[in-house]
């Protein structure tokens, strides 16, 4: 385990991550139970439902079959938010300063990547990774972490460093076969956004997939709407250029909506050809949001965050459900972050069967020994 960079200086940390001591030798729900323990007196999780994919087509019926007896998995999608910037910058004015001390906050982060017990989990904004690292590592998980080149977490009071891209995998399920980061470029210039590529190798099947988490430029403008095209557009000649025909997914938060030309870059180029997981469940719709926060400036809902999938050919994965986004009434009206949501962003969640790795034909050979 371990990250790609060292941290900068610290100006000062925000918690006391080091007094968290994870049991060893838990079960995951006993381990879950430790993680809900200093959450006893708050509001549970977001209640959210499951929806499975629409049923395959005739022309896809094969694929279908195939992905029966195929290896399955589950990918955890995430913006948990830094904490320097939902307690020193955000300015959410509808959530109670409470609901953003760290000291329960960190548990509610590790409660809802853990009740959903991924097999991969794709982070944004992770400022606290050691944390992380150190209580998934207890739960079987390996990780790796890319901050951002000049994060803004680290001009903030109480920061703890900068804050990047981080991603997990299960090492039950998965090898980590290799690893590349990239500082994203536009017009060949390098910006302040960062992708993290890993490929994995599911152990059952021995099928190899590359997943690439990042997050990309914030705040909206027709010139920010081009930068985020252009650094989608090195997204994809990255992400090629490791890939090397393998299934793959790429996720994270591309802050950009669907009709923005990022979003066409993304899923309607012809290598890789890249489908959205949320509208393949959806009816061929995104949902109606992934965000909803109350800022001082006013409120704001938008969908920005995805889970893409290749989706033509041998590399083609199969999605077969995904977590739905939660009910506004259950978001309450101070949406979020809030006591049950530790984040302005909802999780992602979704299970995919990878396509069946194809080997040559069995030959015996014939023998020529007059037998």
């Amino acid at each position: 385990m371990g990250s790609f960079t060292s941290r900068p200086q610290i100006t000062s940390c925000s918690g006391t991550d080091d007094k968290v001591e994870p049991p060893e030798g838990a079960s995951p729900e006993q381990f879950l139970e430790w993680v809900r323990r200093p959450l006893a007196d708050l509001p549970g999780i977001l209640p959210r439902e499951y929806r499975r994919a629409p049923a395959p087509s005739l022309a896809t019926l094969h694929t279908a079959s195939a992905a029966a007896g195929a290896a399955t998995f589950r990918l955890l999608q995430w913006n948990i938010l830094a904490q320097a910037l939902g307690t020193h910058a955000d300015n959410f004015v509808k959530c109670p300063p409470e609901a953003l001390h760290w000291s329960t906050r960190r548990f509610r982060i590790m409660e809802e990547i853990l009740t959903h017990s991924p097999d991969i989990v794709c982070l944004q904004e992770v400022d606290h990774y050691s944390l992380f690292e150190r209580v998934l590592g207890v739960q079987g998980y390996e990780g790796l972490f890319i901050p951002k080149p000049d994060s803004p977490c680290i001009y903030l009071p109480e920061n703890s460093g900068p804050d990047g891209c981080a991603l997990f995998y299960r090492t039950s399920k998965f090898q980590l076969v290799e690893h590349h980061s990239r500082i994203l470029e536009i017009w060949r210039v390098q910006s302040n956004q960062v992708a993290l590529l890993v490929t994995l190798r599911e152990l059952q099947s021995q099928r190899e997939l590359t997943v690439l988490t990042t997050h990309l430029k914030a705040r909206k403008g027709a010139l920010l709407t081009s930068l985020r095209n252009e650094q989608g557009k090195d997204l994809l000649q990255f992400l090629e250029q490791h890939r090397h025909g393998r299934p793959a997914i790429v996720c994270g938060d591309m802050n950009a909506e669907p009709v923005e030309p990022v979003y066409a870059t993304l899923t309607q180029s012809h290598q890789p050809s890249l489908s959205s997981a949320y509208a393949t469940v959806n009816d061929g719709h995104e949902p109606p949001y992934s965000t909803w926060k109350i800022r001082g400036d006013g409120e704001t809902k938008h969908n920005l965050d995805y889970v893409l999938y290749t989706d033509e050919g041998s590399s083609a994965l199969q999605v077969l459900g995904a977590l739905d986004h939660p009910k506004e009434e259950d978001l309450g009206p101070g949406r979020a972050p809030s006591f049950s949501c530790p984040s302005d962003h909802f999780s992602l969640v979704c299970d995919f069967a990878l396509p069946p790795l194809k080997r040559p034909p069995f030959h015996v050979e014939e023998d020529h020994r007059g037998r």
